[in-house]
């Protein structure tokens, strides 16, 4: 069974990993897990409360195949927990690490961007942070997957569910179904 954990901070961005979670979980049978700091209880940008099931300190990365820095607030704040040892740990052990919206500048502060191609919100996003990994960046609404690392804006969450699941080889017709369902919305005229 694949083992994926999603990190959380206080004012979580709910929508953006809402689809790899749920798709992973009811479609391919993996175990989805959270994880705030001290698995303290969470509340969402859109207000749901979230418990989580353990403490990011608690995580132990030879159980884990996925690992997911959710979008947030939090990560500008300063009040972000520093999960920059993690992030490069968990890629440095070849596990699919993935980030998306300001969850994004977590990955770059960790080093994991140095060296492979890369999205976010904005250039300038992760320019704040003199990362080395600049040059990479690719200026694009969707996300990207590099080297076991898939990263995505806010404003993507069905590419960056995509790319994960195909980083992870479930790239079959459920998931084609799946993103044509999604991307129906998109046809309509606005």
């Amino acid at each position: 069974m694949t083992r994926a954990i999603t990190l959380l901070t206080d004012n979580f961005s709910d929508w953006e990993t809402a689809l790899i979670n749920s798709t992973c979980r009811g479609y391919y049978g993996f175990d989805t897990r959270f994880a705030s700091p001290k698995a303290t209880p969470i509340v969402s940008s859109g207000g749901m409360l979230v418990t989580p099931q353990l403490s990011i300190e608690a995580i132990e990365l030879d159980e884990v195949d996925l690992l997911i820095v959710c979008g947030g607030t939090a990560w500008q704040s300063g009040q972000a927990p520093d999960i920059t040892a993690l992030v490069a740990e968990a890629h440095r052990k070849n596990i699919v690490v993935a980030g998306i919206c300001d969850g994004t500048r977590v990955l770059a502060q960790s080093g994991v961007l140095d060296n492979l191609r890369h999205t976010s919100n904005s250039a300038e996003n992760l320019s704040q942070l003199n990362y080395a990994g600049a040059a990479y960046y690719q200026d694009v609404p969707y996300a990207v997957a590099d080297q076991r690392v898939v990263t995505a804006p806010g404003t993507a969450p069905v590419s960056f569910m995509a790319a994960i699941l195909g980083v992870l080889g479930f790239n079959d017709e459920n998931l084609k179904a799946y993103l044509a369902m999604h991307a129906a919305e998109h046809s309509k005229p606005v």
